[in-house]
C-alpha cells in the first residue's frame, strides 16, 4: 500500500483555462515522494487538455453532474472518496465549494477551497445566495485561500473567513517556456496567420462572459477608426475556446472584421503564439490573479488590462502596462493606441513586465507555497504511526 498522502483536486470541469493550466502545472512539478494526486471533475473533462498531465499515476474521474443540486453527485463523490481515501480534498471556486461536508462524512481529514475568481453574473461578489453558501461552508474547510490580495480581503471582510484559515497564494509562471522572442527569431507560421509586418494585439483565455471579449472586439474596431493610417497593419487575435466562441465570431463578422481578427479556438502552443503578439489585452469584468497576463508579461509584452480583481496587483499602471475601466471599449482603444503609436514604449513596458514576473511570480515559488499549505495542514491534522506527516518543503 502506498503511504504517500493523496490529494484529490475537485473541479467543475477539466478543460483549457488558466485555473486548470496552473493546477496541472502544480501537479506535474510537485515532488512525487511528497504527495500523490487525483482529479475529480464534477461534470467531465477534455481529453486533449488532460494530455498536459505529464506526471504518471494521476487518475481523472468524471461524475457527470447534471444542472441543479444533483444529490446523486454528492453520493457518487462520497463513494469515490471512501474508495480513494485521500488526505486532502482541494476544491476550486464556488462551483465545487459545497462538497466539503461530503468530504468530512467520507473521512477526509484536510479540506481546502481556493478562490480563483468570480463568475460573470456576479463579478463583484454581491450575490446573497452564493455568499450564504460560502459562509455556510467555511466551518467545513481548514483553509480558504485566494489567489489575489483583493480576493483574500473579500474572503475575510465579506465571507468572514477567519485569519487562521486564510492565505494568499499567487499564481506562478514558467518563465523559461514563456520567454521573449529573441532578435532575429522568426514567428512560427502556425502560431500567427498574419505574417510579418503587422501590429498584433492579442489575448488568450476561455471565451466566456467573465472575460468580456466583446468589449475587446469593439475596442479594436474603434482603434481602427482612430488610426486610419495604421488600419492595414492592425490585427487582433483571440485565442481560446468556450461557450461564447460562435457568438463572438458572429460579432466579428457583423463588424466586417473577419479578415483581420483570428479566432482559432483552443490551442496547445500558447507560448509560441504569444511570441507573435506585439500587445496583450485583457478585457475581463472579474479576475483573480490573471495567469494569462503573467504569461504575456513573461513574454515581454506590454499589457492593457481592466481595473478589476487581481489585475491591478499584476499590472503596474504606466510601468508594465495600462489599466482601464471594465466594459469601456473607448478607454481600452485609447490605451492600445499608445502602444501602437510608440513601439519604444511598448518594448520598455514589456521588459519591465518580464522583470516583474521573474521577481514576484516564479513557478517554483508558487509550487512551494501550495506545498507548504498542504504540509502545514497535514502536519496539524493527520497522524501516522511515526507521528505527524513530515514536511516536504525544504
Amino acid at each position: 500500500m502506498n503511504d504517500t498522502p493523496l490529494i484529490v483536486h475537485l473541479i467543475y470541469r477539466l478543460d483549457f483555462g488558466g485555473l486548470e493550466s496552473l493546477m496541472v502545472e502544480r501537479i506535474n512539478r510537485m515532488p512525487a515522494d511528497c504527495y500523490r494526486h487525483a482529479i475529480v471533475c464534477l461534470t467531465d473533462y477534455n481529453p486533449a487538455f488532460a494530455q498536459r498531465l505529464t506526471r504518471t499515476g494521476v487518475p481523472i474521474h468524471a461524475l457527470h453532474k447534471q444542472p441543479g443540486l444533483s444529490l446523486r453527485t454528492h453520493g457518487a463523490l462520497w463513494r469515490l472518496l471512501r474508495a480513494l481515501q485521500p488526505a486532502v480534498l482541494h476544491s476550486y471556486n464556488l462551483s465545487a465549494i459545497e462538497y466539503a461536508p461530503v468530504a468530512l462524512a467520507a473521512g477526509v481529514p484536510v479540506r481546502v477551497n481556493g478562490a480563483h475568481g468570480r463568475d460573470a453574473n456576479d463579478p463583484e461578489g454581491k450575490n446573497r445566495k452564493h455568499n450564504l453558501l460560502r459562509r455556510l461552508m467555511v466551518p467545513f474547510y481548514d483553509c480558504c485561500y485566494a489567489n489575489s490580495a483583493a480576493m483574500e480581503d473579500w474572503n475575510r471582510d465579506v465571507i468572514g473567513v477567519p485569519a487562521r484559515k486564510s492565505r494568499m497564494l499567487a499564481n506562478g509562471i514558467d518563465a523559461e517556456r514563456f520567454r521573449p522572442r529573441v532578435h532575429g527569431e522568426a514567428v512560427i507560421a502556425s502560431a500567427n496567420p498574419f505574417g510579418p509586418g503587422h501590429v498584433v494585439i492579442g489575448t488568450v483565455g476561455r471565451i466566456q462572459a467573465v472575460k468580456d471579449h466583446a468589449t475587446l472586439v469593439e475596442a479594436f474596431a474603434l482603434l481602427r477608426q482612430r488610426l486610419p493610417r495604421h488600419t492595414a497593419l492592425l490585427r487582433l487575435a483571440i485565442v481560446g475556446d468556450g461557450p461564447l466562441l460562435q457568438r463572438l465570431r458572429d460579432r466579428v463578422a457583423a463588424l466586417e472584421l473577419s479578415d483581420v481578427v483570428w479566432l482559432p479556438g483552443a490551442r496547445t502552443d500558447v507560448a509560441d503564439i504569444l511570441r507573435g503578439f506585439d500587445i496583450f489585452a485583457m478585457s475581463s469584468i472579474a479576475e483573480g490573479t490573471p495567469g494569462s497576463a503573467l504569461e504575456a508579461m513573461a513574454t515581454a509584452l506590454p499589457v492593457v488590462g481592466t481595473r478589476v480583481g487581481g489585475i491591478p496587483e499584476v499590472i503596474a499602471n504606466g510601468s508594465t502596462g495600462f489599466l482601464v475601466p471594465p466594459s469601456d471599449p473607448a478607454a481600452l482603444a485609447e490605451a492600445l493606441e499608445q502602444y501602437v503609436l510608440s513601439p519604444e514604449l511598448a518594448a520598455q513596458h514589456g521588459a519591465a513586465g518580464r522583470e516583474r514576473v521573474l521577481r514576484k511570480y516564479s513557478m517554483a515559488a508558487m509550487v512551494a507555497a501550495y506545498q507548504d499549505m498542504y504540509d502545514s495542514l497535514c502536519e496539524r491534522k493527520i497522524k501516522t504511526k511515526k507521528g505527524a506527516v513530515p514536511s516536504c518543503v525544504e
